[in-house]
C-alpha cells in the first residue's frame, strides 16, 4: 500500500518545487516517481543532479539512453519505469521491436542495442563486477572502456526511480498507461 504522497511543484516543500516545475515543463506532466521521491528532497535533488549529468553531458544518444534504462527497469521489475521509459523509448527514436525485445526481457536485434542492454543487465546482475568478456562484448559494438562508466550512471539513476516504484507502486499517467507492463511479460532472457 502506497503511504507516499506524489508531489507536485504546488504542494511540494520548497527544496523540491524548483526541481518538479522542470519536470512538469519538460514532460507536460510531473512523473509520478519524481512526485513521490519529492518526500525526500535529497533523493529528488541527487537524482536530478545525476540524471542531469548522464543526459547532458553523457555520450550515449538519446536512444541509447532509453534503451539502457528500459533494460533497467526490466531487470529491476518497475512496472511504472518500463511503462514510462517505453513512452520515452519510442518518443527518442528506438524501434518498436527493440522496445518490445527489451520489455520481454530479450536482447535486441540490433547489435549495438544488445550490447548496451547486454551490458547494463550484466552490471545489475553482478553488481559491477565485470569480467573482461564482458567489457570485450561491450567495445566490440562500437562503444569505449569510458563508456563503461557512464553506464553505472544510468545504472545510478534507474536504481532510484526503478526502487522509489517498487517501493510506492504509482498508478500510471495518462500518457503513461498504454504502455503498461507487468513483471510476468518478462522472460528475464
Amino acid at each position: 500500500m502506497n503511504t507516499y504522497q506524489i508531489y507536485t511543484p504546488d504542494s511540494a516543500a520548497e527544496p523540491s518545487k524548483a526541481t518538479l516545475q522542470v519536470l512538469q515543463d519538460a514532460f507536460g506532466f510531473v512523473p509520478a516517481v519524481a512526485g513521490l521521491m519529492a518526500n525526500s528532497s535529497p533523493l529528488l535533488s541527487s537524482f536530478f543532479a545525476a540524471f542531469g549529468q548522464f543526459r547532458g553531458f553523457g555520450t550515449f544518444g538519446a536512444d541509447e539512453r532509453q534503451v539502457l534504462l528500459l533494460s533497467n527497469a526490466v531487470a529491476n521489475r518497475s512496472e511504472w519505469a518500463v511503462a514510462f521509459h517505453t513512452l520515452e523509448a519510442l518518443a527518442d527514436g528506438v524501434q518498436p521491436d527493440v522496445v518490445e525485445a527489451l520489455r520481454r526481457g530479450e536482447l535486441p536485434e540490433d547489435p549495438r542495442m544488445a550490447a548496451l542492454s547486454r551490458l547494463t543487465r550484466t552490471l545489475i546482475d553482478k553488481r559491477g563486477h565485470l569480467d573482461d568478456s564482458d567489457v570485450a562484448a561491450f567495445t566490440a559494438a562500437g562503444f569505449t572502456d569510458e563508456q563503461v562508466l557512464e553506464a553505472i550512471i544510468g545504472v545510478a539513476v534507474s536504481t532510484m526511480t526503478n526502487y522509489t516504484g517498487n517501493i510506492a507502486r504509482p498508478d500510471l499517467e495518462e500518457a503513461v498507461a498504454p504502455h503498461a507492463w507487468k513483471p510476468e511479460y518478462s522472460t528475464g532472457g
